[in-house]
């Protein structure tokens, strides 16, 4: 695997998420510019299809191999909302507080047993712009959505994300656990395992 990888963002900490989660191949991670950022237009229905189109819009303008990730928060009640359109549930441009407290006012008068939610993520590897046969990695965290924030650490939604099993919000994990269990550990670990055999 080429060890000068892109990745199609400007968010800086999904790549300080995903830094630690690829040290082991060696990857280093070059972000493209805002002009070639601010030209995507994310126009898929799934995360798949989103990060798809981030990861050959900077493959072609970076030409260098590209990792793309699409994630979002699906909350039950809400059938799946904000979900692909997470980042930006709240308007343009994206900003974490406004969405965590649309989000808030949305359940307002949702009970506890009916919070559910999951945080979903998609990780797509190109070779190249045209490459066929992208790789592909998907994770799911599941958990429950607070009524107030919790925590500092991580960012978006991640202090009104409760993870049941660990007893703690998202924000209140450290990064090692995070990024064993999070979305984006479980899609960066079934990409690693497809890169250390195709890439």
């Amino acid at each position: 695997m080429t060890n000068r990888v892109a990745l199609a963002t400007s968010n800086l900490g999904k790549r300080a998420e995903l830094e630690p989660l690829f040290k082991e191949l060696n990857v280093e991670f070059e972000l493209p510019s805002k002009s070639t950022l601010d030209l995507i237009r994310e126009t898929g229905l799934s995360f798949i299809e989103n990060a798809l189109i981030k990861a050959r819009a900077v493959a072609a303008a970076t030409q260098l191999p590209t990792i793309a990730d699409d994630s979002g928060l699906m909350v039950d009640a809400l059938g799946g909302k904000p979900g692909i359109h997470s980042a930006r549930y709240a308007g343009t441009p994206s900003h974490a507080e406004r969405n965590n407290l649309k989000l808030l006012k949305a359940l307002a008068d949702t009970p506890e047993a009916a919070r559910g939610a999951q945080f979903v993520c998609v990780l797509v590897y190109l070779r190249s712009f045209d490459d066929p046969q992208p790789l592909i990695g998907y994770g799911r965290w599941l958990g429950r959505i607070l009524c107030e924030p919790i925590g500092t650490n991580g960012f978006g939604y991640d202090p009104l994300f409760f993870d049941d099993h660990m007893l703690q919000s998202a924000a209140e994990l450290s990064s090692d656990v995070k990024n064993r269990i999070s979305h984006r550990a479980q899609a960066a670990h079934q990409l690693q395992q497809q890169l250390a055999k195709y890439g």
